[in-house]
């Protein structure tokens, strides 16, 4: 595992719309505890700020860490900790002092990110090269990404950067996205996204994703065409990236790529037809990380990013 801390404890936050995930890193980078509690999404933000606080008092019962890392759902700026745009898949999370919040209840600075840059940060510090570059996707309920050139994560005006969900997409030209929009690619290629398109083309309502890829498997040509029609057109963005950063590596992670080949060949294709010459041969990767990936780059934030240190509110 990549070591997210040098020195000193520290714990690890991933915060999503439905658990929190925490875990104590020792000084060498082990981790010496673990907890898993449900977000209570629906409880507004301050009921969220304290079951972080609780979670990290769980991995922590004797006060050992020296700072808190965070990777939280929504777009979060790190250099104000705030996070400046969400989806109500929390609610009231728009405009939450993420960082100052938490440093109150824990009496420990806090740095923050979005969880999608957190999980891409161990990804980044694997390459061969420090000083190299990566675009990373997360395709699951929504399209989430990550840039960064010559070894630098890519955070831009008020932490938007790296939202690839909200770039056009031709497959979804005229279809509302959840930012406001119409048009963005996270209505057509998210996992909700296909199975909208699915229904769409059959007037049949499904529950799920996997549904629709079983369809897909057994044959159904509706279901094939929209699992293929989402993979495309995130292969088709990425690629068209991929020809502006010039990255080392391209890495495809989140729930939809699990569905099986259909989806991922598709994707590859889509992306290897858009690439210019020099870029040939690169091709979209799985990620290297398993489940602790998020909280590993939650903790190494505490190295590369400002913190927020408790006091800051009053």
């Amino acid at each position: 595992m990549t070591r997210p801390v040098g020195g000193s404890p520290v714990v690890g936050l991933d915060l999503g719309g439905t658990k929190i995930a925490a875990a104590l890193f020792a000084a060498d980078g082990t981790v010496s505890s673990r907890h898993t509690r449900p977000t209570p999404a629906g409880e507004g933000p301050a009921a969220v700020l304290d079951a972080l606080a609780e979670a990290a008092a769980e991995v922590d019962p004797e006060g050992h860490a020296t700072a808190i890392g965070v990777a939280a759902a929504g777009v979060v700026d790190p250099r104000s900790g705030t996070v400046t745009s969400a989806t109500d898949s929390i609610r009231g999370w728009a405009g939450t002092a993420l960082g100052a919040g938490l440093a109150d209840r824990t009496g420990l600075p806090v740095a923050c990110d979005n969880d999608v840059r957190a999980t891409a940060g161990p990804e980044l510090a694997a390459l061969p090269d420090r000083r190299g570059s990566l675009l990373f996707a997360a395709v699951g309920t929504g399209v989430g990404g990550a840039l960064a050139v010559d070894g630098r994560m890519l955070h831009g005006a008020s932490g938007i950067a790296g939202h690839l969900g909200h770039l056009p997409s031709a497959e979804a030209a005229g279809l509302p996205c959840t930012c406001g929009a119409t048009g963005h690619l996270e209505v057509i290629a998210s996992g909700p996204g296909i199975t909208a398109h699915y229904e769409r083309l059959t007037g049949t309502p499904v529950d799920r994703l996997e549904t629709v890829a079983a369809r897909a498997a057994g044959g159904d040509a509706a279901a094939v065409r929209a699992v293929t029609t989402g993979a495309e057109a995130a292969g088709r963005v990425l690629g068209g990236l991929a020809n502006a950063l010039g990255p080392d590596r391209v890495v495809v992670g989140g729930g939809v790529p699990r569905i099986g080949p259909l989806y991922g060949d598709a994707l590859a294709r889509a992306f290897a037809a858009e690439l210019m010459p020099p870029l040939r041969g690169l091709a979209p990767e799985p990620p290297r990380f398993g489940h602790d990936a998020a909280v590993t780059g939650a903790a190494a934030l505490t190295t590369t990013l400002p913190l927020h240190h408790p006091g800051a509110l009053r």
